[in-house]
Parts: C-alpha cells; structure tokens; sequence
C-alpha cells in the first residue's frame, strides 16, 4: 500500500514545465542557419576588435611598387592600385562597419523608444506631431533621406551617423507607438494609475518592459539595414573618409577593375553580404524565438 501510494503521488505531479530562457534557447538554437549567423557576427566582432593584431600591414601603407598584385602568401586577397593590402583593410572596415552600425542602432532605438512612448501614452496633441512629423520623414526612403542629409552635412564617420540615425528614427517611433497603445489598456496599467503611480513610473516600469520584445528584434534586424546603408553612402562617396575604412569605398576604388582584378570589389562585397544577412537571419530567429505564437508549445 505505501509503495501504491508513492506511486500514484509521483504520477499526480505535474508534468515538468520548461522556462521562458529554455524554449528560446530550444527554439533558437535548433536552427542551423540562425547558429551560422551568429557565428559569421561573433567572428566579426573578435575581428573587430584585434583588428591590429590580425591585419599582417598597415591599410594605409601605400607601396606603389606593388600595386594591382593578384592574391598571393604575402598578401592573401592581393592589393588595389595604391599598393595597400586588400586583406588588411576588410579587416580594419570591420570596425567601422560595427561601430557605425551599432552606434547609429542604438540612438536611433533609444530616441525612438522615448518618443514612441510619450505619443503612445498621452495621446492627443502629443502623439499627433510626434506622428505626423514621422510621417513626414517615412515619406522619403532611408536611403534617399540619408544621402540628402549626408549631402547636406558632408563626409565623415560623425555626419553618417547622424544622417543615418535621422533616418532610421521613424521605424522606431512607430513600433514602439502602436507597442504602447496596446499594453497601456491591460489591467495593470489601468491599477497603477487608480493607485496614483506617476507618468514617468507607469511609462518606464510597467510599459516599456512589456512592450521591449519588438524593439529587440527591430534593433537586431535593423543593423544590417545600417550597415546597408553605410556602405552605399561610402560607395557614392559621401559616407565614410580617410583615414577611416570603408567597405562600401574599398567596393567602389574596386569597381573599375572588375576585369582584370575582381577580387578589389568581390572581396569587401562579400563581406558587407555575409554582414548583413547574417543580422537579418538573427533578427528573425530572434522574433521566431521571442514570440510564443510563432514557437509553438514545446
């Protein structure tokens, strides 16, 4: 009867239930494609950053002696027409990609966050010029917007980012606009202000981490689209300048020999591809991941 008993307790428990962190990690993790795309951006991170000790010369030495070299042991994706090693300033525009993106990214999220916020919340008068104002600069694609201002503030690392997180704001606004609309008629909002919480509390405590999920996964995908967008802008020759790296510009300075020495543009071409489709692979394992309609019951 006891050994019944036990018996019969152990299979009345309820069945083991996993948390959110492992039916991500489940989700996430089971899909190849999303683990080779966070491998290809963890490896041009560490790229990146040991940038110095990596890049065998210095890309900007010029040695005119050896200019238009095709691949070879001492230089592994040759040289372009100044004598500078190609291999070597893919790797030195690795961090200008990264810090570009991720500086542009998150000022753009941040900016867009608060305003989505303010116009969600209060509504009326506030959220109608946040959102009309928006508006007004959706009317213009985030490249072509971003080249006029570019245009306007001239080359640069600093101009690129203001013109490219000027861009990218609206994205942002939105999201997080319709995100706060939505939480802030649950019940606990509706309790947080019968108690008498602040504006200020009930927006930053109680919204934003409910309404945070989308913006997660915008701001992963929206990297790529930066870094996108950098490039071209360096291509057309407002973007980034020397003594800075570019792989948009190294694409363009290749452009010319597409015949006789193709690696020049294919070489820095590949790597914004690679870059770029990697974050966007991410951002959509991320959403996959985080939404539990999309994730199924595991």
């Amino acid at each position: 009867m006891p050994e019944a008993a036990v018996t019969n307790g152990e299979s009345s428990q309820a069945p083991y239930q996993r948390n959110e962190w492992e039916l991500f990690c489940r989700v996430f993790f089971q899909k190849k494609i999303a683990v080779l795309a966070l491998f290809i951006i963890c490896l041009t991170f560490i790229v990146a950053i040991f940038a110095p000790w990596i890049a065998p010369y210095d890309p900007n030495a010029q040695d005119l002696s050896n200019s238009m070299q095709p691949p070879s042991r001492q230089h592994l994706l040759g040289t372009d027409r100044l004598g500078m090693d190609t291999f070597s300033r893919i790797v030195w525009g690795s961090r200008t990609a990264l810090i570009v993106g991720f500086s542009t990214t998150l000022i753009s999220a941040f900016i867009g966050t608060v305003l989505g916020l303010l116009a969600g919340y209060f509504g009326g008068i506030i959220n109608t010029v946040i959102m009309r104002f928006m508006d007004a600069l959706m009317g213009f694609p985030m490249i072509v917007l971003a080249l006029l201002l570019a245009g306007v503030l001239g080359p640069g690392m600093q101009n690129i980012i203001i013109a490219l997180t000027v861009a990218s704001v609206p994205g942002y606004v939105r999201i997080m606009c319709s995100m706060t609309l939505s939480v802030k008629e649950n019940d606990y909002i509706l309790a947080q202000r019968s108690i008498g919480s602040s504006s200020a509390r009930t927006l930053f405590l109680h919204i934003l981490p409910n309404a945070v999920q989308p913006m997660i996964v915008m701001i992963t995908s929206g990297l790529g689209g930066v870094i996108l967008g950098e490039s071209g802008l360096s291509f057309l020759g407002v973007g980034i300048t020397p003594p800075d790296i570019a792989w948009g510009s190294m694409v363009a300075d290749g452009f010319k020999y597409l015949k006789t020495n193709p690696i020049l543009s294919l070489a820095p071409g590949l790597a914004i591809l690679l870059i770029v489709l990697s974050f966007n692979i991410l951002g959509d394992s991320l959403r996959d991941a985080l939404d539990p309609k999309l994730r199924g019951v595991l």
